[in-house]
């Protein structure tokens, strides 16, 4: 016995949900307040810069820092 097969059915296009920038703006503030302090820990912290005494953040980041094209030694 043949089954039938029924012909694919066609859609509209999937519309996406729009969300308000107030429900965003304060995650966007959060992580780029986040990305800075992590760029200022990776780039910045060593030497004459340095905030925090001592050479332990920059042992901590020292690999990310030569990956990302930071100036070290």
């Amino acid at each position: 016995m043949a089954q039938s097969v029924a012909p694919p059915t066609v859609s509209a296009p999937a519309v996406p949900a729009k969300l308000p920038l107030a429900a965003i703006a304060p995650w966007a503030v959060f992580f780029g307040i986040l990305m800075l302090v992590l760029l200022y820990f990776v780039g910045a912290e060593q030497g004459a810069t340095s905030v925090f005494n001592g050479t332990d953040i920059h042992e901590w980041v020292h690999d990310a820092r030569h990956l990302l094209g930071f100036p070290c030694h």
